[in-house]
C-alpha cells in the first residue's frame, strides 16, 4: 500500500491541513478496507485530528468548494464528492439509530476516536504515506474474514445489525459470537429504525451482495429474521423433496439469490442497479406465497398449489414496510406472480409466439429479460437435475435411469419402459428452458418491453368510431388478435376492425 492511490486533489487536501497544522489525518472507514481487498471504491472519508472545524474550512475554502453539510456533527463535503470529519464522540441517549448525542473533539485520542466505528474492518485509518493505524486488528480480521465489533459501543446503534448483514453479503466474512450475541440483545430496538435506512441497507445487499446465503442465514442467526415476518415464515415450510430435495423454502429461497447474484456478476455485469434490485428482491420473495398455501394432499404428497399467486400481497407488503419505491415494487410483483409461468407448456415442450406476448404483457413494467433471470436462479437453486438451465446438448444426470440387468427375453420390453421414462423426464426438464421464452420472445422484439398495440383510438376516429367505453372494448378485441398472432400489420388490424364491425362502420 503506497501513497500513490491518493489523488492529487486529495494530496493536495493532506497538504493544506498540515500547512494548517492538523496534527494527524487518516483515510478512513470503507475506502481503507476495500483498497486493503483490493476492491474498487472511490468514496473518499478522511478524518482530521488537532483543528477545529472552522479551521478545517479555513485551510480549504480558498481552493475548494466546501459544503457545511454536517456541522453539527463536525462533518463538511469537499466539492460534493470528499468528506471530511473531525474525530467525535458519541453517547447513548435514547433508543434506537438517532438515541444518541454527538459531539466533535479535535483533541480525542485516536483509540477513542476509532472505538466509535461499527466493525474492526471499518477502523483502519491510513496516512498519505501508506501507514496505518489499526488499534483493534481490523487488517487480521479483513485476513481472517471475520466481522467483529469494536466496542460494546456496536450496541448503540440497532442499524449496525442490518449493516454487518449487507457486509456479510458483500464479503463473505463471518460474524463473530460475541457480536452476534450483540446483535440478539439489539433486536428490541428494531422498531426504533426508519424505514428508509432499513431499505438503503436491503438495496446494499440486493446490489453488491455476493454470499446472499450466508447472509440470510447470518440474519436467521441473529434473530433479526424476525423483523421480515414474511422470510421467517419460510424457514421450516417443507417442500416436495422430489422437486426440492435442498431442504425447506428458507433454503431453497437462500440458494436462489445466491444463484441470481453469480448469474448477474458473471454475464449480466451491465444490468442497472435498479433492475439489479428488482431481481434480487423477487428471488427472495418468489416463493413467500409457499408459506401460505403448502399442505399434503390426500397421498401425503407436500403441494403449495397457487402459491406465486399468494405470494404478491406479501412480497408487496414486506417491500412497502420500508417504503420501497413504487417503480421498485410494480415491476417486482409481476415477476413474482409469473415465475411459474414456465410450467404452462403443452407437449410441444416450447412456448407459443401467443404465449409469449401474453406473457410479456403481464409482466409489465418488468420483462421477459429479468423474468428469465428470475426462472433461471429459481432452476438452480433446486438440487433437483432437471431443473438446472442447460442446453439440450448439455449432460444430464441420467443416474436414475440405468437400465437394471434384465433376462434376454425382457430386452425389448425394458428398453421400451427405459425410453418412456426418459421422455418423461425430459419433458419435466423441458419446462424449466426459461431461455426458450428469452429466445423467441427476441425474436419477437418483446424481449425488453411489452407489445405496442398496432391499432390506437386516433385510427378508430378516424373510421368514425365514438372514444367512449365501446371504443375501448374494440380496442382490446383488436389487441388480443394482435397478441393470439391473428394480425401482424397495421392493414390487417384494420381490416379485422372492420370485418368485426362492418355494419356499423362501413368503409
Amino acid at each position: 500500500m503506497t501513497k500513490s492511490i491518493f489523488s492529487s486533489k486529495v494530496k493536495k487536501i493532506f497538504n493544506l491541513l498540515e500547512t494548517a497544522g492538523a496534527t494527524e489525518i487518516f483515510a478512513v472507514g470503507g475506502f481503507v478496507r476495500d483498497q486493503i481487498l483490493k476492491i474498487p471504491n472511490k468514496d473518499m472519508d478522511i478524518e482530521v485530528y488537532g483543528l477545529s472545524y472552522s479551521e478545517i474550512v479555513q485551510a480549504l475554502s480558498s481552493c475548494f468548494r466546501v459544503d457545511l453539510v454536517g456541522q453539527c456533527f463536525g462533518v463538511l463535503k469537499i466539492d460534493n464528492e470528499i468528506d471530511i470529519s473531525l474525530p467525535r464522540k458519541e453517547s447513548k441517549s435514547g433508543r434506537g439509530h438517532k438515541g444518541f448525542d454527538v459531539h466533535s473533539d479535535p483533541s480525542l485520542s485516536l483509540e477513542e476516536a476509532f472505538a466509535r466505528r461499527d466493525f474492526t474492518i471499518n477502523a483502519i485509518g491510513m496516512r498519505r504515506d501508506g501507514s496505518f493505524y489499526d488499534p483493534f486488528d481490523g487488517m487480521g480480521d479483513l485476513r481472517r474474514g471475520v466481522l467483529r465489533a469494536t466496542s460494546k459501543a456496536f450496541k448503540d446503534d440497532p442499524l449496525r445489525v442490518l449493516r454487518g448483514i449487507q457486509f456479510c453479503a458483500r464479503f463473505g466474512f463471518d460474524m463473530d459470537s460475541q457480536t452476534i450475541l450483540y446483535c440478539r440483545e439489539l433486536f428490541p430496538e428494531f422498531p426504533t429504525l426508519s424505514e428508509e435506512r432499513i431499505y438503503e441497507e436491503w438495496v446494499k445487499w440486493a446490489i453488491k451482495g455476493k454470499w446472499m446465503q450466508k447472509s440470510l442465514y447470518l440474519l436467521r442467526e441473529t434473530g433479526w429474521i424476525k423483523a421480515f415476518p414474511e422470510l421467517d415464515a419460510l424457514i421450516d415450510c417443507p417442500q416436495n423433496p422430489c422437486w426440492h430435495p435442498e431442504g425447506d423454502v428458507f433454503v431453497h429461497t437462500s440458494l436462489v439469490c445466491e444463484e441470481l447474484a453469480h448469474i448477474l456478476r458473471e454475464q449480466f455485469s451491465e444490468l442497472s442497479e435498479e433492475d439489479r434490485t428488482v431481481l434480487m428482491f423477487a428471488a427472495l420473495g418468489h416463493d413467500f406465497g409457499k408459506a401460505v398455501t403448502t399442505h399434503k394432499d390426500e397421498q401425503g404428497i407436500i403441494r403449495s398449489l397457487g402459491h406465486a399467486e399468494a405470494g404478491v400481497p406479501l412480497i408487496r407488503q414486506f417491500l412497502e414496510r420500508m417504503k420501497t419505491p413504487h417503480r421498485i415494487v410494480a415491476k417486482v410483483l409481476p415477476l413474482v406472480r409469473e415465475h411459474m409461468s414456465l410450467m404452462n407448456l403443452k407437449e410441444t415442450g416450447r412456448p407459443s409466439p401467443k404465449m409469449v406476448r401474453r406473457l410479456a404483457c403481464r409482466l409489465e413494467p418488468a420483462n421477459i429479460k429479468l423474468w428469465t433471470l428470475l426462472c433461471q436462479s429459481d432452476a438452480r437453486g433446486c438440487f433437483a437435475p432437471e431443473r438446472h438451465y442447460q442446453q439440450d446438448s448439455s449432460p444430464f444426470d441420467q443416474s436414475d435411469l440405468k437400465r437394471p440387468k434384465q433376462p434376454e427375453s425382457l430386452k425389448t420390453q425394458s428398453e421400451d419402459i427405459l425410453t418412456a421414462k426418459r421422455q418423461k423426464i425430459n419433458k419435466r426438464k423441458i419446462r424449466f428452458r426459461a431461455d426458450l421464452w428469452f429466445e423467441l420472445a427476441q425474436e419477437l422484439e418483446v424481449a425488453e418491453s411489452q407489445p405496442q398495440p398496432l391499432i390506437r383510438g386516433r385510427d378508430l376516429i378516424q373510421l368514425g368510431v365514438r372514444p367512449g367505453p365501446e371504443m375501448g372494448q374494440m380496442l382490446q378485441k383488436i389487441f388480443d388478435a394482435q397478441l393470439d398472432g391473428l394480425i401482424s400489420t397495421f392493414e390487417e388490424g384494420i381490416q379485422f376492425f372492420q370485418n368485426q364491425w362492418q355494419n356499423r362502420f362501413p368503409t
